[in-house]
């Protein structure tokens, strides 16, 4: 409910403070978090073992969080599913399941919108909205796992809005995801992409976590990348990419950084040359990205063949180089799509 906060926000501890001030055991606290976490509840009046009476204590603070399902479109190959999923407030955002050999994986938008402006990325199209919570967060997870009955294993937070500009909602995440009361998924299968706010990602590094770090690059100078990615403007290559050695050195983590193949754009073979020229001595990998399509943006993809001569490039240049597959396509799988484009139908 609007003006309640999201129980899911909340880590064990703190809902053991919360209790014991509103005259509860303390173990209540525990019964709540297992509930809501571990077996997704969406009312406090499911928990059979806690008393009805402080199921209406709860209710009078907390609200128990949840997402409504407002469209699913699942890819033809089954292998995709998107969700728009209503958040309370009425604002909407897009989650991805995706099925790999080695389970599902989830990816989550961290905010409503963006502000950074990135020029191949549908999300940022009308701006930064808010930010989401750290319940908002798990509700996604827990909202397809409901709907399709499948477990998710690994998360990437890679959807709408850029992780590190919600900062503290998203460090609490990772604590509250991976918590042994909590849904149990460990950081060594969590990766978050960032467009490169350099502080945060030395603030990040200093937590000593073992997730991946995903820069969105695409571009290996800072002419064009500037012109792609605003907040180089900021935060120049000279600034990232020691950032990024650092945070491989210190985290045993291996960077990935993510460059979107964009016809005509970024996709020459002189650029992959220059990309593995400044990648030099970091341990990471590039993922190519056969780029969504985004009207709005005048992004068009490039063809198999270029995709391969890049990759090429780089692997002779003697840089781990992988493709990413082409997922969701069918389903406005871009960044953005599917809310903008529901959010534009309802206009009247």
């Amino acid at each position: 409910m609007p003006g309640l906060v999201n129980i899911k926000d909340l880590t064990l501890e703190e809902l053991e403070r919360e209790v014991t001030a509103m005259g509860m055991v303390k173990f209540r606290a525990a019964q709540v978090v297992d509930w809501m976490h571990r077996k997704g509840a969406d009312s406090f009046a499911e928990m059979t073992n806690v008393p009805k009476e402080v199921q209406k204590k709860l209710a009078c603070k907390f609200s128990p969080g949840g997402l409504v399902v407002l469209d699913k479109k699942a890819s033809r190959d089954g292998e995709t599913a998107k969700f728009l999923l209503q958040l309370a407030d009425g604002q909407a955002v897009e989650s991805v399941l995706m099925k790999y050999h080695y389970g599902y994986t989830a990816c989550l938008s961290t905010q409503v919108g963006c502000r950074m402006g990135c020029k191949l990325c549908a999300s940022g199209l009308n701006g930064l909205i808010r930010n989401l919570t750290t319940g908002e967060l798990i509700d996604q997870i827990l909202a397809m796992q409901k709907s399709s009955g499948r477990r998710i294993g690994r998360i990437v937070l890679m959807g709408s809005g850029e992780p590190l500009d919600n900062y503290a909602n998203t460090v609490k995440f990772l604590e509250l995801v991976s918590a042994s009361y909590g849904l149990g998924i460990g950081h060594r299968h969590i990766t978050i992409s960032t467009c490169g706010i350099v502080p945060r990602i030395c603030e990040l590094m200093q937590l000593h976590l073992a997730i991946t770090l995903a820069i969105s690059l695409h571009a290996p100078n800072n002419m064009l990348r500037s012109q792609l990615v605003p907040v180089n403007r900021v935060y120049p290559l000279e600034k990232l990419l020691p950032a990024c050695r650092a945070y491989a050195e210190s985290t045993g983590r291996r960077v990935s950084f993510e460059y979107a193949l964009l016809g005509g754009v970024n996709d020459a073979l002189p650029y992959a040359k220059e990309l593995a020229g400044i990648l030099r001595g970091i341990h990471g990998h590039v993922n190519l990205i056969p780029a969504n399509p985004v009207p709005e943006r005048g992004i068009a993809s490039c063809g198999t063949k270029e995709v391969l001569a890049f990759k090429s490039v780089l692997e002779k240049a003697g840089y781990p180089v992988t493709v990413r597959r082409e997922m969701g396509l069918d389903i406005d799988a871009a960044c953005g799509q599917l809310r903008r484009r529901l959010m534009v139908s309802d206009k009247p």
